[in-house]
């Protein structure tokens, strides 16, 4: 469990990578009180004996990083089994992982559909380690959508029909027509939804949607669009292809979520319209997720990941903002993969703009929540004045990014909300 750190801590020596630059500080203290970054100064700080005292010598204080897609229900969980399993056993399950998660140095995850609602007040009220949680609630999606998981065996559903497994875990929910699409969309605010997500288009691990499919009426997306701008929030979507995103986009959606499939049109009417490009990195190589050869779901990852490349470019010629995240499912392996993961956007960005992507700029997407956001306080930067994450790297990651891919060795600490979970920095006054 965390360290009460008694009345506060001091980061002597450290150089800082505030989120923002494209280099280290000169060397500096930074002295935290209670949750907050209360001073950074070239000079010495000086403090009173209560104050615990981290010798940094020489090593990079950063802010902790930002998963802006990600699953805590069921990142590690395999499918089969999350569909049989009794649910208690999947509750501790995501306890464990979010532990996990933290160790690996993220301190903030959006989660982009599953019931993390109980997760995240046991992370909140301190009873289990984890990340801050930006909960999207239940997946919304349509008949025969990215997130309807029935076989074809369980249709056609009558309306007193029991809800799917999927249903009733709080992973997805089914929606046709734009009343009961506003009904699913209040009752994810209502659970405490910071933004809510909407299937609009098709997907590649799912086995009915075509990839090329868009999904719900722009009338069925604009309800939850605005339910959630009456609540303050907004409304992100999984969506592939240029027409899905457009269509999305009429309807007043934010945030896209892949669209690894958007041509320069689509990509030039995003940065007009001032959206969010949350990307993901989905190459064919280690990480990818296993499909049999010659199988649809294979035919349909190929797809996405040959559109890759084309994606990321346009996200930069356009200056798009963009957000970064791993959307991992199912696969308790590549879930600790997850700095490795975004140690690959150096493939089209500089390590520091990578590291600013998953920190400061993902913390603006995070804001998007507004009053919905479920902590208040400024993330992402490493400045006077804001909340206390921070990660303490034995090493340079702007000079060597690798050095995230190790956070076991790397990270020697890890602080969040003020309070550290991780200390091997050992060198206390």
């Amino acid at each position: 469990m965390a360290s009460t750190n008694r009345s506060g801590v001091l980061f002597q020596d450290v150089r800082i990578f505030d989120g923002k630059g494209s280099a280290l500080s000169a060397p500096s203290d930074v002295l935290v009180k209670g949750n907050i970054i209360e001073r950074i100064s070239a000079a010495s700080i000086t403090v009173e004996p209560s104050i615990t005292v981290v010798v940094g010598g020489g090593r990079t204080l950063m802010p902790g990083l930002i998963d802006a897609h990600t699953h805590m229900t069921f990142s590690t969980v395999p499918l089969p089994l999350f569909f049989t399993a009794d649910p208690n056993y999947l509750m501790l399950r995501q306890g464990k992982a979010a532990g996990e998660m933290l160790m690996r140095g993220f301190t903030s995850a959006r989660d982009m559909a599953g019931n993390s609602f109980g997760l995240k007040r046991a992370i909140d009220e301190g009873f289990i380690p984890g990340p801050r949680i930006w909960p999207s609630g239940a997946g919304i999606s349509q008949t025969s959508g990215h997130g309807d998981f029935r076989t074809l065996h369980q249709l056609p559903r009558a309306p007193c029909d029991a809800l799917h497994f999927s249903e009733k875990m709080g992973a997805m929910i089914i929606a046709d027509g734009a009343d009961e699409v506003l009904r699913r969309t209040r009752e994810q605010l209502m659970l405490g939804a910071s933004q809510v997500k909407l299937m609009a288009g098709g997907g590649v691990a799912s086995n009915y949607d075509p990839l090329d499919v868009s999904q719900f009426t722009e009338v069925e997306m604009h309800a939850a669009v605005e339910a959630a701008e009456n609540w303050g929030t907004y409304v992100t979507v999984h969506a592939y292809t240029s027409r899905a995103i457009q269509q999305a986009i009429r309807a007043g959606v934010k945030c896209i979520e892949h669209g690894h499939l958007a041509d320069e049109t689509t990509a030039r009417i995003m940065a007009e319209k001032g959206i969010w490009w949350s990307l993901q990195p989905f190459l064919d190589d280690e990480d990818a997720i296993v499909f049999p050869e010659g199988s649809t779901n294979r035919k349909k990852l190929m797809q996405v990941t040959n559109g890759m490349d084309d994606a990321y470019k346009l996200a930069k010629k356009h200056r798009i903002n963009t957000a970064w995240g791993t959307d991992t499912l199912f696969d308790q392996k590549l879930a600790t993969r997850q700095g490795a993961q975004l140690a690959k956007l150096v493939r089209w960005y500089k390590p520091a703009e990578v590291l600013k992507m998953a920190t400061a700029d993902n913390a603006e997407l995070l804001a998007l929540s507004g009053l919905r956001s479920p902590y208040e306080g400024k993330l992402g930067v490493v400045k006077e004045g804001a909340l206390a994450d921070l990660l303490l790297v034995d090493g340079n990651p702007l000079a060597d990014i690798k050095l995230i891919e190790d956070p076991a060795n790397n990270f020697l600490l890890i602080m969040k909300d003020g309070r550290i979970y991780k200390d091997l920095a050992q060198d206390y006054q």
